[in-house]
Parts: C-alpha cells; sequence; structure tokens
C-alpha cells in the first residue's frame, strides 16, 4: 500500500524553498513591521500560523520586503496595496481549488476521498509540471491584464461609451429540476460544461466573463454589437450541445459599476430581469440596446409586450434574433 506523500516536503515543494522561518522571523528579515505583515498575510488568504512555528520560506521573506519595496517608492499605499493582494489571495485560492479539483476528478470520484496511490501521483505530478505550469498562469495574467487596459483606454477615449457596457444574463432553464434528476457527479459535470460553453463564446469575441453561479453566467461587453453576439452565440451553443438543457439570455445596456472585478447598477438589474422573463432558447434586451442595434441589419427586433419588474417599474422588452 502506498504511504501519504509527506506533507512538509509538499508544502516545501509547491512553496519553492524550505521551510525555515517562523512568522517573526519573516517579519524581521524583510525589515517590514508585524501590524503590516499580518495584515498582508490575511489579504492574501493565509492562515494565522502560531509565533513559534516554523512555516515560512525565503520565497516568502521576498515577497513582504518586496511589496514594502513598492511602498517605499509610493507607488502604492498601505491601503491600495492591501486591496491588490486581497484580490490575488481571492483569485488565486479559488485557482488553486479549481486545479485541484480537476487533477483528482481525472483520476477519482469528486465525491469520493482520494485514496493514497492517488495522492502520490498528484505529488509527482506537481513536482515534475509546475515549473512549466507557473509560466502559464503569469502569461495568463499579463494577457488578462492587457486586455483589461486596452479597454479602459477604449473607453476613456470615447466620451459615448464612457461608463457604459452591455451587461447579460445566461441562465439555464429548468436548472432546479433537472438538478433532482441527476446525481452530485453528473450535475457538477453539466454546471463545468455550461460554463465551459459560455466561457469559450465570450472569449472569442472579446467580452468579459464576469463570473459564473453555477446554473447562470454573468457576461459584459464594452460594445453593443460584441454584447449582442456573445448572447445570442451562448444560446446557440447550446442549442446545439445535446448535453445542455435549454438557456434564457438577457440583457441590457447603460452605465455600469465596476467594482471588484464585478458589475453593479440599474442596467445589471434591468439585465437579470428580462433574463427571468425570457423564453428558453431566446434572448431578450432591453429598450436602450434595442434603439444601439435596430440601424444593424444583422439583427432583427421583436417589441414584445411591456412588463413589469420588481424595482423597476413598467420596462419594454425586444426578442433579439439574427436576420
Amino acid at each position: 500500500m502506498s504511504e501519504l506523500p509527506n506533507p512538509r516536503r509538499l508544502e516545501e515543494l509547491l512553496l519553492g524553498g524550505e521551510l525555515r522561518h517562523t512568522s517573526l522571523d519573516a517579519i524581521q528579515a524583510a525589515g517590514v513591521s508585524e501590524e503590516f505583515a499580518r495584515r498582508l498575510w490575511r489579504a492574501l488568504g493565509f492562515p494565522h500560523v502560531p509565533d513559534d512555528v516554523v512555516a515560512f520560506t525565503e520565497g516568502d521573506v521576498a515577497a513582504l520586503a518586496g511589496v514594502a519595496g513598492l511602498r517605499s517608492t509610493g507607488v502604492l499605499d498601505e491601503e491600495l496595496t492591501l486591496r491588490m493582494a486581497r484580490a490575488v489571495g481571492q483569485t488565486m485560492a479559488r485557482l488553486a481549488k479549481w486545479q485541484v479539483d480537476i487533477l483528482v476528478e481525472t483520476m477519482t470520484d469528486l465525491l469520493e476521498p482520494p485514496d493514497p496511490e492517488t495522492l502520490r501521483i498528484i505529488a509527482a505530478s506537481a513536482e515534475s509540471r509546475l515549473a512549466d505550469l507557473e509560466p502559464l498562469i503569469t502569461h495568463a495574467w499579463r494577457r488578462q491584464l492587457a486586455a483589461a487596459g486596452a479597454r479602459l483606454l477604449t473607453v476613456q477615449g470615447s466620451e459615448e461609451l464612457q461608463a457604459r457596457a452591455v451587461v447579460g444574463f445566461a441562465d439555464l432553464v429548468a436548472f432546479t429540476r433537472t438538478s433532482r434528476d441527476l446525481d452530485e457527479r453528473e450535475l457538477a459535470r453539466l454546471v463545468e460544461r455550461f460554463e465551459e460553453t459560455a466561457s469559450d463564446v465570450v472569449a472569442e469575441h472579446g467580452g468579459r466573463l464576469v463570473k459564473t453561479l453555477g446554473d447562470e453566467v454573468l457576461f459584459s461587453a464594452d460594445a453593443v454589437r460584441t454584447g449582442a453576439e456573445i448572447g445570442l452565440s451562448i444560446a446557440e451553443a447550446v442549442r446545439e450541445d445535446e448535453g445542455i438543457p435549454d438557456v434564457r439570455v438577457g440583457m441590457a445596456y447603460g452605465p455600469v459599476l465596476p467594482l471588484r472585478g464585478d458589475v453593479f447598477g440599474t442596467t445589471v438589474n434591468l439585465a437579470s430581469r428580462l433574463t427571468t422573463m425570457a423564453r428558453p432558447g431566446t434572448a431578450l434586451v432591453d429598450a436602450g440596446l434595442a434603439r444601439e442595434l435596430r440601424e444593424d441589419d444583422t439583427y432583427d427586433l421583436t417589441r414584445i409586450t411591456r412588463r413589469r419588474a420588481h424595482g423597476l417599474g413598467l420596462i419594454q422588452p425586444y426578442v433579439l434574433r439574427r436576420r
């Protein structure tokens, strides 16, 4: 029978160095205040480690010193640094859990505890492939950062588009009923398949996948045609995939408030209400988006009966189709 991998050895492997410092040693070596170091670690999502436990590497010291260097140059103040760190910590925690789940699922049942041999293989895989994976993560981050920067410059360069975007939801039809007919593993595969399909469509058309909510995805686009194409293409891709139930799509165009990677505001609420009103396989848009698309020969817009939406009053939906 295979023995479980040594946790300390695995931790040192993934951290890229020997565990040789207590928290106080690391703080002193980095030359930062204890208060700042502990606030930074909390922002990154690191659990509290007792002061007498050796749990930090030279990499931890270098990271602390590097962040302190940013503050000393005046590039970032302390509060902005901690906000940036919190964004990184939350994103990386989700990414790490997701990656581990993928590895476990390929070798065992995700709903069952992995056996020692599976854990040994995962540890060996991490040891042999970590160096190849790390540059990919940095590359993806740079690519996404470049795209976000380009979008910001485009918006700032056009007063007409400033602070306005298309926001859309795609929602699986009858998900609650479907979930009762599937076991946990089948349900997990359905959700992952839907998210993959929607993510690929959003990326292909140059939009942004804001977040996934299991049976629903939220996307945004700065250009009205881009948003329309994403919404219709998600519905079409799902319709062609027999493994995914139908979807409803709702989209609205107007001012949005971007915050911590999410979007907020009346436009988002309007898109959400339109999604619940849409029939399976169709896309509903608000009057603002319909007005922007009316002169585009690619699309056909059909006005339907006005509806009352909670918190928004009477709204005028339009069914969006390809001409």
